[in-house]
């Protein structure tokens, strides 16, 4: 199959959507890919790519767009999105022939909006890989009121796309609710194909720890409960246990502040972002990884990728979730959970702090083997690639 890939994010951002399209080149299909200058993650358009339009990478053609970088406030994020959805507008028609079209909807749904302008021209199919829910996002980051007439637009708009797309794929049973009952779209195609952990290739060595540590890594937002994770760490008395946080995001600075308001920064260690083949280098020997999700609304009820990632490397959970993901990991039986109060978090801390080898051990094994039966990249990949070939023969 000739495979047209829409995605704002590619590598070097770090997303599923590059281990994705490498595999199903790999598998004998013609794939290119339209995203845009990386800058997720980078101050600015990241070093090197200021002037690449186009590369060819592990035999998948990568067209890139100018767009405005990520850069701290609300006002720059938008406009980043803004600036994607018009320039791959005009870029996509010009990308040659194609069978089908896949496309991963993260943040926000209108970057889906280039694979519906050639699903028109070329009366091709379009599968869209459903991530993020919308416009529920902006609901759940208290980024706009459900009252506010913009709120409205979104939803109208984000419907328009939904609609228009030839089948979707859910990343979490709990969304196939949002579309029936909220959005009112009962009638669409879809199924639930969970996203994949993104497991890149480690480059260096293994951190060893001194002393007890868990590690967060992720995106540090108001959605993944970081400060009170940081609040709830530093509740324990009389440990030597160290927290490491890894990632950024709109509450970045915040966090920072708050391990200097506490004096917690010999025991709470703030990394910044990092890439994910140096980040997973602090997994391997710690006590446990931290898994947190704020609940509330559909988005609440999301498997976070980190979720599938940590159950992968086969480590004891902290959890702080609810809806799907915690379903999952009550399956997966190596899971602490902790409710979305500091003194909960501070006594799921504590308790894992108690137990002993042999139990943790028991939990990363549970958490591994789980992983192992629902989550494995190849079994994921197989029933993208099956919904490409069923929608290609429907043409």
């Amino acid at each position: 199959m000739r495979i047209l890939i829409v995605c704002q994010h590619y590598y070097p951002e770090p997303f599923t959507i590059t281990s994705i399209a490498e595999d199903l080149s790999k598998r004998g299909h013609e794939v290119t890919v339209l995203t845009s200058k990386p800058s997720y993650g980078f101050v600015g358009i990241a070093p090197g790519y200021e002037n690449i339009d186009f590369e060819r990478v592990n035999n998948v053609d990568i067209y890139r767009v100018d767009i405005v970088p990520r850069e701290s406030g609300r006002f720059s994020i938008v406009r980043n999105y803004l600036s994607f959805w018009r320039h791959a507008k005009r870029k996509v028609l010009r990308l040659g022939e194609f069978d089908v079209v896949y496309s991963m909807s993260l943040s926000p749904i209108i970057m889906v909006s280039p694979a519906l302008k050639i699903r028109r021209k070329q009366n091709i199919p379009v599968l869209l890989h459903c991530l993020d829910l919308w416009p529920e996002s902006v609901l759940i980051t208290n980024a706009l009121k459900r009252s506010n007439p913009l709120y409205g637009i979104l939803k109208i708009w984000s419907k328009y796309i939904y609609k228009r797309v030839d089948k979707i794929l859910l990343s979490s049973p709990s969304f196939k609710e949002y579309f029936s009952s909220y959005l009112k779209l009962p009638n669409l195609d879809m199924e639930y194909v969970p996203q994949p952990a993104f497991l890149p290739h480690k480059k260096g060595e293994d951190i060893i720890y001194e002393d007890p540590t868990f590690v967060y890594c992720g995106n540090i937002g108001k959605l993944q409960l970081v400060s009170e994770v940081v609040e709830g760490f530093s509740l324990l008395e009389n440990s030597n246990a160290k927290l490491i946080i890894i990632g950024m995001g709109s509450e970045s600075d915040n966090v920072k502040e708050l391990i200097k308001e506490k004096h917690i920064e010999n025991r709470v260690l703030y990394l910044g972002p990092k890439r994910r083949d140096e980040a997973c280098l602090y997994f391997k020997n710690c006590k446990a990884l931290i898994v947190s999700l704020k609940e509330g609304g559909s988005v609440g009820k999301t498997i976070p990728n980190k979720l599938i990632t940590s159950l992968y490397y086969g480590k004891p959970i902290l959890g702080i979730i609810a809806g799907d993901g915690r379903d999952i990991l009550e399956k997966a039986k190596g899971t602490i959970f902790a409710k979305e109060n500091i003194e909960s978090i501070k006594e799921s801390f504590a308790k894992l702090l108690s137990m002993d080898e042999k139990e943790l051990n028991e939990f990363g094994k549970n958490n591994k083997e789980y992983y192992e039966k629902n989550f494995s990249f190849e079994k994921i990949v197989d029933g993208i690639e099956a919904n490409l070939k069923i929608l290609k023969k429907k043409k």
